[in-house]
């Protein structure tokens, strides 16, 4: 129970009466004329009101004639004769502009209920949808009571002899509607409200003695007592969704609140209640108090008498009075248009206007009163602006009076809509002092429950764990179950625990939060575990551990080589993360790029020789790198052993290795490094497959290997004939007795005439050892050999002669004698000829449709025009080999440069035969001569029939 006596008063609203607009006469329309000039300007209702109720922006009223009022908020009254003798009960629906009425049309007790539609209209005056007694039995009664539902389903009247009529269906309509007795009971009942709950309605009803609720939605109708205690007329109402739409029943001794189904909280106000209602979350009671009357502050000096009736405003949730004053005989009080208005019996209309927000808050800071202030603005709904504003001031408050633990607590109270809007640092700047900081530590860990905190913040707080010695909140405020629990920077978090020298804070948070290069940087660094850092790398996915082992690989193989080089061979071959000191066989491999791991090794050479073997073995494809760097390596190992055995194990190694085909498009680097370590044997082998007989054969000179010297031409002299002219004059140059070796050479020098005897000979000169039986046999061959070809010549040119004669007489007798063909077979398809027939000079006769199948051109004898084409082309080709030499010459004097010339025809592949001519001028004169006859013979030809 609520103490009523504890509860502050406060001013919250402003009290007036409510002024009558003038008419065109300066007279108030509809009030009663009063005396003095002064009483006219307030409104003044007509005498003899029973009844009020307001809704659909218009107070409405009921008098003693039957007549019903509406005062909209232009203040023009206005009204209509609803029934002959009395009004006695009004409810005006808020949802719809229905509006339903009990009273007397005749005397007797005999109520009646009309039910008005205000929109509608019939003779000037609201249309009456509906007339039925209120009396559903044959036995008169008084109603005391009347409510309605919202959705028009429902309504509900009460009466004196402690029965409820439910009319059930549609009330503006006879036909939709149905009236029953819902409740009978010895006491007169005082107040009805339904209360919709989903899809359940409940009536309350109290009477003079109880209070019960009823399921009026269903069937059977569900009866629930409440409470044994009851209230008067008016002294029930149903609060708003602010108090879950509780029944609130105003006893003498205190006010209950029911749910449908038991009784909510009850507060102890005393006086007699006259009226109880609910406007916008506080409760309105009218009552009378013969005990205590209000200060002068809320009324006059003349209200101490025992008539008065004080009307108090309650904030329920809050716990304060808002507003009390006192007031002479109220007839009721009416909510509509945002304020509150008091009628009283005199026919004057009080406005109550509640104070905005702001100033009912200003009001409470003058008298510090900062947490009424700060519920009130909750209940009020004010933004988080307002709210923070009256956090900070609450909280300066309490910091300006030495209360550091409340201001801080001020500060963090309701933090999402406080320190969001608070700026954080102004509270920082009041707890840096040392003797504050529990205080700055329980903002700070507000800040980040919030996930406002910024990277500064967290580096505070952490700051403040570590100068308080506070493990355990420390490792509470890292120790989170999820990531959404965490509301700090991680990163932050952990640079400043590694400069605290909390390392395994900062190695939790690194590695629950995935930061690797943090958790690698405190575990090589910091703590020195290699074994530990490799493991967790180990861990990693793919990516991670690749670009890790790049950056750490170096400190951990200096550290633990044999570790290092096992973790780099699977993750260059088929690297699955470890999980639990287990590899998961599941997940697909992956594999890195070995050759970008060979710097880690610069220090160890034994385990990089095993990482390039293991790769070359397991993965054949590996990069170009890896088998260079092996084959340095294994050239390096090679140089410096001094054990033959082991030499010559480490030879046979680098001489499988350059006969693996690895070094195809690398062959440059894979001979300059045998050539750096004097490996000559691979050094040949290379020189060898890049087909390099030239260097094969210097080589062997320098060292004075002869008959490798000769086994080089033997092997390669076919593919460079030029290694036996190098060879002889190798041997010439030699001093010593090289007999055997340039017989050799001057044996395979004559089978494949590859150079002149009298270069032979100039060769030979040279050598002081080299006597003329060296070469004896040679000069003789070769003096045999160019007699015989002086002969052949010799014949071939009588031969051309005796051609040439015959020719020119052929030419003389085509010219001088006419010519007789005698042919009679086609010389095409061996038939006897039939004219048409065609004859050539040179003897050959065809059929005239053989020629034609046949022949490519009409001026040409098909059987000799395949022999005279090729003589053509020698002709042309020696023309146009005599106009290239005219312009070749013509070129090279005109031209600046004459080696660019020189050059651009050799790329032409001009100069790529030459004939030596060794004939002597007669020679040259006749087959220039032979030429010309033959180039005659075929221009003179002609198609003869």
């Amino acid at each position: 129970m609520a103490a009523y006596l504890q509860w502050r008063r406060f001013v919250f609203f402003d009290k007036e009466l409510v002024k009558e607009p003038l008419s065109n006469d300066g007279a108030a329309p509809g009030a009663t004329p009063a005396s003095g000039s002064a009483a006219s300007k307030f409104l003044c209702l007509p005498p003899g009101i029973t009844v009020c109720d307001s809704g659909r922006g218009s107070l409405v009223f009921g008098d003693m004639e039957g007549q019903i009022w509406f005062l909209p908020r232009s203040l023009q009254l206005t009204g209509f004769q609803a029934y002959k003798l009395r009004v006695t009960h009004l409810y005006q629906l808020k949802q719809h502009n229905i509006l339903a009425s009990v009273g007397e049309d005749e005397e007797g007790i005999n109520p009646l209920v009309k039910i008005w539609n205000l929109e509608k209209r019939d003779g000037g005056n609201p249309l009456c949808t509906r007339i039925f007694p209120a009396i559903p039995g044959t036995e008169p009664t008084v109603v005391s009571c009347l409510t309605v539902h919202e959705n028009l389903n429902f309504m509900a009247i009460g009466f004196t002899d402690g029965s409820v009529t439910l009319n059930k269906g549609d009330i503006t309509r006879d036909r939709h509607s149905k009236t029953q007795i819902l409740h009978k009971g010895n006491y007169p009942v005082t107040g009805l409200a339904f209360r919709q709950a989903g899809k359940t309605t409940h009536l309350f009803v109290v009477t003079t003695e109880n209070v019960q609720s009823y399921i009026v939605s269903g069937k059977d109708y569900p009866r629930v007592e409440l409470d044994t205690h009851g209230c008067g007329l008016r002294c029930s109402a149903l609060s708003d969704p602010s108090q879950d739409l509780q029944f609130i029943v105003a006893g003498d001794e205190c006010v209950y609140l029911y749910q449908p189904d038991e009784r909510g909280p009850c507060f102890a106000f005393e006086g007699h209640k006259l009226i109880a209602h609910w406007f916008r979350g506080y409760l309105i009671i009218v009552s009378r108090d013969r005990k205590v009357s209000p200060k002068s502050e809320f009324t006059s000096r003349d209200s101490q008498s025992s008539d008065k009736q004080i009307l108090n405003i309650y904030d329920l949730c809050n716990k304060f009075i808002a507003y009390s004053t006192v007031f002479e005989d109220v007839v009721d009080v009416l909510a509509e248009w945002g304020s509150l208005y008091v009628l009283t019996r005199d026919g004057r209309v009080h406005a109550l206007q509640e104070k905005d927000t702001q100033t009912k808050l200003e009001m409470l800071f003058k008298k510090n009163l900062f947490e009424m202030a700060i519920n009130l603005a909750k209940s009020q709904h004010l933004d988080s602006d307002g709210l923070a504003q009256i956090f900070m001031q609450y909280g300066d408050h309490l910091y300006s009076k030495g209360n550091h633990d409340g201001a801080v607590q001020q500060y963090i109270r309701s933090v999402w809509r406080t320190i969001g809007k608070l700026e954080p640092s102004y509270v920082i700047r009041k707890f840096l002092d040392a003797q504050r900081i529990h205080n700055l530590t329980a903002y700070l860990q507000t800040l980040h429950r919030q996930s406002l905190a910024n990277a500064d913040h967290t580096t505070l707080l952490l700051n403040c764990y570590t100068k308080l010695k506070d493990s355990s909140k420390l490792e509470e405020f890292i120790k989170k179950k999820s990531e959404s629990e965490v509301h700090f920077d991680v990163e932050t978090a952990i640079k400043v625990l590694r400069q605290a020298g909390y390392y395994s804070h900062a190695l939790y948070l690194a590695e629950n939060h995935a930061h690797h290069e943090w958790y690698l940087k405190i575990q090589l660094e910091d703590i020195k575990n290699y074994q530990e850092a490799l493991r967790y790398i180990g861990k990693l996915p793919f990516e991670q551990a690749e670009s890790n082992m790049k950056r750490y690989g170096k400190i951990l193989m200096h550290h633990i080589p044999e570790q290092t080089t096992q973790l780099l061979k699977g993750l260059c071959t088929d690297y699955r993360p470890s999980l639990e000191g287990r590899s998961d066989r599941e997940a697909p491999g992956c594999r890195a790029n070995s050759e970008e791991f060979i710097p880690i090794f610069a220090n160890n050479p034994r385990e990089l020789k095993a990482f390039l073997e293991h790769m070359s073995e397991v993965q054949p494809d590996s990069p170009q790198g890896i088998y260079d760097t092996l084959l340095e390596l294994r050239l390096q190992n090679w140089a410096h052993e001094k054990d033959p055995q082991v030499k010559e194990k480490l030879h046979a190694e680098a001489i499988s290795l350059l006969k693996s085909g690895r070094f195809c498009d690398v062959f440059d680097k894979a001979l300059v490094l045998c050539q750096m370590h004097d490996f000559q044997d691979g050094v040949l082998y290379l020189y060898e497959q890049g087909k390099l007989f030239q260097q094969i054969m210097h080589y062997h000179m320098q060292h004075e290997q002869y008959r490798q010297v000769i086994s080089v031409c033997e092997r390669h002299g076919e593919q460079d004939p030029s290694l036996w002219e190098q060879a002889l004059s190798y041997f010439a140059r030699k001093e010593e007795d090289c007999k055997e070796y340039v017989a050799a050479v001057l044996k395979h020098i004559e089978n494949k005439n590859l150079m002149p005897p009298l270069l032979v000979v100039q060769t030979l000169a040279h050598n002081s050892t080299a006597t003329l039986s060296v070469i004896r046999d040679y000069l003789v061959q070769k003096l045999q050999k160019q007699s015989q070809q002086i002969a052949q010549d010799e014949l071939r040119v009588r031969r051309y002669r005796e051609e040439t004669t015959r020719i020119r007489q052929e030419i003389q007798e085509l010219k001088a004698s006419p010519k007789i063909f005698q042919k009679t077979k086609c010389s095409i398809c061996n038939s006897a000829l039939e004219l048409p027939s065609v004859h050539f000079l040179c003897g050959h006769s065809f059929h005239q449709h053989c020629f034609e199948s046949y022949s490519e051109s009409d001026a040409d004898c098909p059987t000799c025009l395949p022999e005279n084409r090729k003589v053509m082309d020698m002709i042309r080709a020696q023309e146009q080999k005599r106009d290239l030499h005219d312009q070749f010459q013509h070129q090279l004097k005109c031209s600046n440069d004459s080696f660019s010339v020189i050059a651009d025809y050799f790329g032409r592949g001009v100069f790529n035969k030459l004939t030596l001519l060794t004939d002597p001028p007669t020679a040259r004169l006749t087959s220039s001569l032979e030429a010309g006859l033959q180039r005659d013979l075929l221009m003179h030809s002609r198609r003869g029939t």
